[in-house]
């Protein structure tokens, strides 16, 4: 698939030269890129370089905070029933496991509910509030989901319970009566941190309820490894508060995870210092996998139990649900792939709608994905479930598809989600209708330069700028993700070697030994995944550009630095 390069615009030379005294002299090309991330002081540095749990907002700026401490305070004087409820996903469940294993060392009459996937569907169900009400729970606790539940709130209000929303998506034009919603997102609420998982909102309600009730942070900060999969899995920015979180979840992680995320981590033979890439292609998975293909209430007894035959006997479970939803994801993306192979049609337009009555449900946000990585343009994949179509939208770099979806709401029974993903659910009937509105939204929507996939360059670099040193200050911007990628560096004038050729089963990989003729002595070595076939473009004596992110290579005991290359173009 063709990629577009676009250079970042580079910063002004005074402010490189000053920043980079200021930082006892930091290399110029990664003062650049701090200050092309806002970071523009010595402070500001500092706070990057060295995140801080007390800078973390004061969770009393969201609205509603009093209002749902007050409930909680008051259920637990009353010794009533709370019921912790979460959606099957990464964030919901490590949302339930958090406030219910945290609350739980302080009070007793806990319980959890994870809703069903195929006979409740996505968020608050009435049967989760019926079961609430026929238990004599009196409070629920909803995390990562309720937004939107205007009608359920108020049959729950009619049945006697009441209800916390602790959400982070977008609200529609009305907030549901429940007794809080905290919700970053809200219109009216001041939080000055907007992107916070759903595990992220739950968390600063434990942490409002710490404080209020006079309780020591030492025992809260001990979840920050399940805040950190939420945020890394739900794909939210990993700046500001999200950062620090990440930073401090996965020290945890790597240096003492508890028994459930332990065992994940021996299960996937990951052994080596675990980072967000990790965390989102083989932790985040494993957790999925369970509301995916049986029940996320799996992955919640997985998290929050300490006995060590029950979470390995979890973890083996959960597992192999991982392969089973595998195979599921590979062989519906394959049937997909085809059906637009073979449609000149769906080839031709600005997204991809397709809908087959008999794709499993649990994967289908899976292959959405998969099939933009063939097909780069809005997706949405449907399926039945409960007599009605049901789908899972994904979107490209800068394209807003919730808006699009928002759009199309007079088709919809139901939807939400973020800019980038979304779930919806409609009328069978209205599937054709709606396939050709999407199409219409997005194509009058759209900028054509988004439907060619963008590799985003933070600055030019030459080979022999990339030594120990420089790759020990660049390996400190991490934790990296969404608003702070890893940096990706463009050189230009590059030779390979005799020593490069394809590797891999079928010949799909690239590994290069390069060099520049300003200093050839200085090689390096790099790996191109999925790029075997740019070799035949490549030969000795040719000039070529490439981007690329740089990582180190372990192997047989000896560590080097490795370029990890994402694109290359004959010059």
């Amino acid at each position: 698939m063709q990629k577009r390069w676009e250079l970042k615009k580079q910063s002004n030379k005074e402010d490189i030269q000053r920043l980079s005294v200021e930082l006892n002299n930091l290399d110029e090309t990664l003062t650049n890129i701090l200050l092309q991330r806002g970071i523009s002081t010595f402070e500001s540095a500092k706070s990057f370089f060295r995140p801080s749990l007390e800078e973390n907002h004061d969770p009393f700026l969201m609205k509603d905070m009093d209002k749902a401490l007050i409930r909680i305070n008051q259920a637990i004087n009353k010794k009533e029933k709370v019921l912790i409820y979460g959606d099957y996903d990464v964030d919901g469940t490590t949302s339930v496991a958090l406030v219910y294993s945290y609350l739980s060392h302080f009070y007793d009459h806990l319980e959890y509910y994870i809703p069903d996937r195929y006979t409740e569907g996505y968020g608050i169900s009435y049967q989760g509030i019926d079961y609430a009400a026929e238990n004599k729970f009196k409070l629920i606790i909803a995390l990562d989901c309720g937004i939107k539940a205007i009608e359920k709130i108020e049959y729950a209000t009619h049945k006697g319970v009441d209800f916390i929303i602790c959400d982070h998506h977008r609200p529609g034009n009305e907030i549901p009566n429940a007794v809080a919603v905290l919700d970053p997102k809200r219109e009216d609420c001041s939080y000055p941190f907007k992107e916070l998982s759903g595990c992220g909102v739950g968390f600063k309600l434990m942490q409002a309820w710490t404080k209020d009730n006079s309780k020591d942070n030492q025992l809260l900060w001990s979840y920050l490894d399940l805040l950190a999969i939420s945020t890394c899995a739900d794909i939210v920015p990993i700046v500001g508060e999200n950062r620090i979180f990440v930073f401090y979840g996965l020290k945890i992680i790597n240096d003492n995870p508890r028994l459930g995320i332990k065992t994940m981590i021996e299960l996937a033979a990951l052994k080596k210092e675990l980072t967000v890439t990790d965390v989102v292609f083989t932790i985040a998975p494993r957790i999925n996998a369970a509301g995916r293909i049986e029940t996320g209430k799996k992955a919640v007894e997985m998290l929050v139990a300490d006995d060590i035959e029950k979470v390995v006997e979890f973890g083996k479970n959960i597992n192999q649900l991982n392969i089973d939803r595998k195979n599921l994801d590979k062989n519906i993306t394959e049937e997909a792939l085809s059906i637009i192979a073979k449609n000149p049609q769906l080839q031709n337009k600005k997204t991809t709608v397709l809908f087959q009555d008999n794709w499993h449900k649990g994967v289908i946000g899976i292959v959405a994905s998969r099939i933009i990585e063939t097909h780069y343009r809005p997706t949405i994949i449907l399926t039945e479930s409960n007599g009605k179509a049901t789908g899972s939208a994904r979107s490209v770099k800068d394209f807003d598809v919730y808006d699009a979806i928002e759009a199309c709401g007079d088709l919809l029974e139901q939807f939400g989600g973020h800019k980038y993903a979304a779930g919806l659910t409609m009328a069978i009937e209205n599937v054709e209708a709606f396939t050709q509105k999407f199409e219409d939204e997005v194509a009058s929507r759209i900028k054509e330069e988004l439907l060619v996939p963008q590799i985003t360059i933070d600055a030019k670099l030459d080979l022999f700028q990339i030594t120990d040193n420089f790759y020990s200050i660049l390996k400190q911007f991490s934790p990296t993700g969404p608003g702070n990628m890893k940096p990706v560096f463009i050189s230009e004038n590059v030779f390979i070697t005799a020593n490069s050729r394809v590797i891999g089963k079928e010949n799909t990989h690239l590994r290069l030994e390069v060099f520049q003729e300003n200093n050839p002595a200085i090689k390096l070595n790099g790996i191109g995944f999925d790029l075997g076939y740019k070799l035949e473009e490549l030969d000795e004596g040719v000039p070529f550009s490439m981007v690329y992110s740089i990582d180190q290579n372990h192997w047989n005991g000896i560590t080097s630095i490795q370029l990890n290359i994402k694109d290359i173009k004959v010059d």
